[in-house]
C-alpha cells in the first residue's frame, strides 16, 4: 500500500469480507456476544498451566536482541572483553573497515533493511556481518528516487545498524526482565519481514494459494499475496488466506479471543521499502498488522468482529471481561518502528501491561512480548534451521505474570510458534494447528509447533508460587 494505492482495494477488500461472512464453518453459531463483542464463555482455572485464563501477546516492530538487551547482564548478548565488544563486522563504504557495535543512547533510530532477501545477506552463511552492508545498499537505492531526499540523506549520516540501547534508555524494559523473564533465544519465525511474521504469529505459516483452496497454498516469505488485475486494468496484490489459523480452533472450542489495533497510521510500508507515504491503520481496513480479516475461517466464523480498537481493550481490563487469547498491537507512532521514537513505544507497552495488572484479571493473565523482525539492527547469534522458513533473526522476548519465575533468563529456542503452542496447550488440550487433526487441511510443509528444537514457554512459569504483585511502572520514567 504505497503512495497511489486508491480506495478501491478497500473497497474490494471490504466487500470480500461481508460476502465471506455469509458461510459457516461447521461447528455451530458461535454464542451471542458480550457488550465486548465476545462470547462470554470463560474455562474455568485449574492446576499448572491452566491457571492462565488470559494470553495476551503483545507485538512491537523492528529490534534485534543484541539492540536491546546486548549488554543485559546474565544474557547472551554482545561478546565483550573488558566492557568492549570483541565482535565487529565490515563497512564496505569505509574500505571494509571492521566496526564495532557501540552504545547509541539516541530515542530515534533507524535500522535498516528487513525482508526476506536482507535476512539472508544479513545471516551470511552464519557469518552476521551483512547488516552495514545492506543497510547501505537500501539507503543508496532510496536516495535516488525518494520524494524525500533530504530525510534520505539523514538516515544515511545516521547509519546506525551496530548501536545498542540498554538501560538507561529503555528503563522499563529492563525493569520487565530483571522482575520477570527474559527470553534470550527467540527468534522470528519466518526469515523475513513483517507480514509474514505477523501471518506466522496467528497461523504458523505465511503462504500465497488459490483463493478458497487452502491445498493449493505454498511456502510465500516474502509476498504471501495473489494478483488479481482490477477494474481499471492494473494488477493488484489482494491477500486471501485460506489455510487454517488459531482462531479457527479456539472458535470451535469456545475460547474466546480479540485483536485489539491502536488506530492511526501503519506502521512502516506494505512492501518494506525505506521510505512511503502514511497508510491508515484501522479496524476496518485489513492490511498487514491487521491480517486476520484476510483469514477465510475469521470471515465464515463470522469472526471480524473481534478486531477492536485499542479502547475495547482498556475497557476489557478494567472490568475483568478480558477474553481469554488477545493481540495487541501499536500504530507507527508507538511501534518502535524507526523512526518511531524508541520511549514513546516502551511507554504505549506500559500502558497496555498496566492495565491488565491493575484489573480484576491479573491473577490468571500471562502477556508474551516481542518485536516482529529485527528491523535491520545487529545481532550476532546465528538462527537455527528449522525449515525452508526459518527461523529468522533473534528478537527480544519477555514473560510477564504472577506466575512469571522472577529475574529468570530463559535460554531455551523459541520462536513465535512457542505462542500459539501455549495458546494450545493451555485452552485446546495440546491440538495443533495440523492438517492431519484439525479437520480443515491445507498444504503447510511442518507443524511448527511440534518442531523437535522449540522450547516450551511454560517452563518460564512456577505455578506453585503464589500470585505475584503488580509491578506498575510509569509510562515515561524518570532518567
Amino acid at each position: 500500500m504505497k503512495k497511489g494505492t486508491t480506495g478501491t482495494i478497500i473497497v474490494l477488500v471490504l466487500a470480500i469480507l461481508v460476502s465471506g461472512c455469509a458461510t459457516i464453518i461447521p461447528g455451530g453459531t458461535p454464542p451471542p456476544p458480550t457488550t465486548t463483542g465476545w462470547p462470554t464463555i470463560i474455562p474455568a482455572p485449574g492446576e499448572g498451566i491452566h491457571k492462565i485464563r488470559h494470553v495476551i501477546i503483545i507485538m512491537q516492530e523492528n529490534r534485534a536482541f543484541d539492540e536491546y538487551f546486548g549488554t543485559y547482564p546474565g544474557a547472551d548478548g554482545i561478546p565483550m572483553m573488558n566492557s568492549v565488544p570483541t565482535v565487529c563486522i565490515p563497512d564496505p563504504d569505509k574500505n571494509e573497515q571492521c566496526v564495532r557495535p557501540y552504545h547509541d543512547p539516541r530515542d530515534i533510530n533507524f535500522g535498516g533493511p528487513h525482508s526476506q532477501y536482507e535476512s539472508e545477506a544479513d545471516i551470511n552463511g552464519g557469518k552476521m556481518d551483512g547488516f552495514i552492508e545492506q543497510a547501505e545498499i537500501a539507503i543508496n537505492n532510496t536516495c535516488t528516487k525518494t520524494a524525500h531526499p533530504g530525510e534520505c540523506m539523514a538516515e544515511k549520516a545516521e547509519l546506525d545498524v551496530l548501536g545498542y540501547h540498554d538501560r538507561h534508555e529503555i528503563p522499563n524494559y529492563w525493569a520487565y526482565a530483571d522482575n520477570f523473564v527474559l527470553q534470550d533465544r527467540m527468534f522470528e519465525s519466518a526469515a523475513s519481514w513483517s507480514l509474514p511474521s505477523h501471518l506466522f504469529m496467528v497461523s504458523g505459516w505465511s503462504a500465497t494459494c488459490k483463493p478458497g483452496d487452502p491445498m493449493s497454498c505454498v511456502d510465500a516469505l516474502q509476498g504471501p499475496e495473489r494478483l488479481i488485475i482490477g477494474e481499471n486494468g492494473m494488477p493488484t496484490k489482494i491477500p486471501d488466506y485460506p489455510w487454517t489459523d488459531i482462531t479457527f480452533l479456539l472458535h470451535q472450542n469456545n475460547v474466546s479471543w480479540a485483536y485489539y489495533l491502536e488506530e492511526g497510521d501503519q506502521p512502516d510500508c506494505a512492501d518494506d521499502a525505506m521510505f512511503c507515504e502514511a497508510e491508515p491503520h484501522r479496524v476496518a481496513v485489513p492490511e498487514i498488522w491487521n491480517p486476520l480479516p484476510w483469514f477465510e475461517t475469521v470471515r465464515r466464523d463470522d469472526q471480524v468482529k473481534n478486531i477492536q480498537a485499542i479502547d475495547r481493550y482498556f475497557a476489557a481490563a478494567r472490568s475483568g471481561n478480558l477474553p481469554n487469547v488477545m493481540w495487541v498491537n501499536p500504530n507507527q507512532t508507538v511501534s518502535e518502528h524507526p523512526p518511531a521514537r524508541v520511549s514513546d513505544g516502551q511507554a504505549w507497552t506500559t500502558s497496555i501491561i498496566n492495565a491488565a495488572m491493575e484489573g480484576p484479571d491479573w491473577n490468571s493473565t500471562a502477556i508474551f512480548l516481542s518485536w516482529d523482525d529485527w528491523g535491520g539492527f545487529y545481532d550476532h547469534v546465528i538462527p537455527p534451521k528449522v525449515d525452508r522458513n526459518g527461523y529468522g533473526i533473534r528478537v527480544p522476548g519477555i514473560v510477564i505474570s504472577p506466575y512469571a519465575k522472577k529475574g529468570y533468563i530463559d535460554h531455551q529456542t523459541l520462536s513465535f510458534d512457542a505462542y500459539l503452542k501455549f495458546i494450545e496447550d493451555d485452552f485446546l488440550n495440546g491440538s495443533r494447528i495440523d492438517p492431519a487433526t484439525d479437520f480443515r487441511p491445507d498444504s503447510r510443509p511442518a507443524v511448527r509447533e511440534n518442531a523437535p528444537v522449540l522450547g516450551d514457554i511454560a517452563y518460564d512459569f512456577d505455578f506453585n508460587q503464589s500470585p505475584r504483585q503488580q509491578m506498575v511502572l510509569p509510562p515515561y520514567p524518570k532518567k
